[in-house]
């Protein structure tokens, strides 16, 4: 199957791309069955990425990144996804989106704290927002961090964290003003080392992602100092959240377009070599239409994020363009994924297989991010603009 070449990319990228394929062939895929029954990937892991350049890859060379930008982000992502059609590794959360909110909004002592340890490896960043009782629903938080002398003490407990088990870093969504709805939210970074009141709860047991710690977290009476307010100005978290959440939902689209290329590309080469009734399965009408379908999903779908990608670095990505993306590309993954499973037959159901592993890890893509019913919401009500 030819590949895509998306007009974004550039001689340099290319390389970029060619040498993330190499590692996340070496260094990833081997190890995902080991990862998925321990339930998260080896801490040194994150090392090793941080050293080959592949965290904080949009950050600038001061604060220990890169220096690229969205683009080299894509590449990472979409490369990571590739290599397997599933992974563990949470860096779209610690590249994409934690290390976007401190250099967006962190003051720079903040920025100079933090971003040459992620960009290392050193320490892994979670964000927390989602609680038991709160997911798409901001504004309704419980979780609260109201000052006591010369700090912040921090009350309440957050669900589903991407990376919560091995997080060294976690920026909490809480109210700082428990009286002003979305204008009491803050955004609070907490330094989990030693923190006193702070527990980890259960590594939660999931459908799919099997491999990436998501966990439960808790914060009871922890003390935290009021350099750690991100931006150091209260009532900034929910303009702050926002304003990322676009980028968010495009990371999320391009993962999931980078999956329906990988199931194309298995399912291609399986039915190719599949023999049923004296032919290859791929020989059979339904297979080649099937294929046909997903083949044209999988170049809408790319030709689409690539004008994402356009206007984000343009600084044009509105909420409902990225709503858009982020619905669509993922229920189309979930619907191309179904269908390359249907075409292994009985062989697609076996998790020794990637396309039962890429079945069961993209049904989530719909829920988190903002679910997508959500997305549909925010894309309504700019029907009358």
């Amino acid at each position: 199957m030819t590949a895509h070449s998306s007009p974004w990319m550039t001689d340099e990228l290319a390389m970029l791309q060619d040498s993330c394929r190499s590692f996340f062939t070496a260094e990833m895929t081997p190890h995902e069955e080991r990862w998925q029954k321990q339930g998260h990937i080896d801490r040194e892991f994150w090392n090793k990425a941080g050293e080959f350049g592949l965290l904080c890859a949009s950050v600038p060379e001061e604060y220990g990144g890169m220096g690229g930008d969205f683009r080299h982000e894509a590449v990472i992502t979409t490369e990571q996804f590739r290599a397997a059609g599933f992974s563990g590794f949470g860096n779209s959360v610690h590249s994409q989106i934690c290390a976007g909110y401190i250099l967006d909004y962190g003051t720079e002592d903040q920025k100079q704290r933090w971003l040459p340890k992620m960009a290392s490896g050193e320490m892994v960043c979670a964000i927390a927002m989602t609680e038991p009782g709160t997911g798409s629903d901001l504004q309704n938080i419980k979780t609260n961090a109201l000052r006591d002398g010369n700090d912040y003490v921090l009350n309440g407990s957050k669900t589903f964290i991407t990376n919560g088990q091995q997080a060294d870093l976690i920026i909490v969504v809480c109210k700082t003003d428990t009286t002003q709805g979305a204008k009491g939210i803050s955004l609070l970074v907490v330094e989990t080392e030693g923190a006193e009141g702070f527990a980890r709860g259960r590594n939660l047991e999931k459908l799919g992602l099997k491999s990436q710690d998501t966990s439960e977290l808790f914060f009871d009476e922890v003390r935290v100092p009021p350099e750690n307010l991100l931006g150091g100005i209260e009532g900034q978290g929910f303009y702050q959240l926002m304003k990322a959440l676009p980028q968010e939902r495009l990371v999320i689209a391009l993962g999931a377009a980078a999956v329906i290329e990988k199931a194309l590309e298995d399912t291609i080469a399986y039915t190719s070599e599949r023999r049923a009734f004296g032919q290859a399965l791929i020989e059979m009408q339904n297979t080649r239409f099937k294929l046909a379908e997903a083949k044209t999903i999988a170049h809408i779908a790319r030709v689409f994020l690539d004008d994402c990608v356009a206007k984000h670095l343009r600084g044009e990505l509105d909420a409902a363009t990225a709503s858009m993306a982020k619905w669509w590309v993922t229920q189309m993954q979930c619907d191309v994924v179904d269908e390359c499973l249907q075409l292994h037959g009985g062989y697609g159901y076996m998790l020794e297989y990637p396309i039962a592993n890429m079945y069961a890890d993209a049904r989530v893509q719909k829920i988190y991010g903002g679910s997508n019913e959500i997305m549909k919401e925010l894309i309504a009500r700019t029907l009358t603009e």
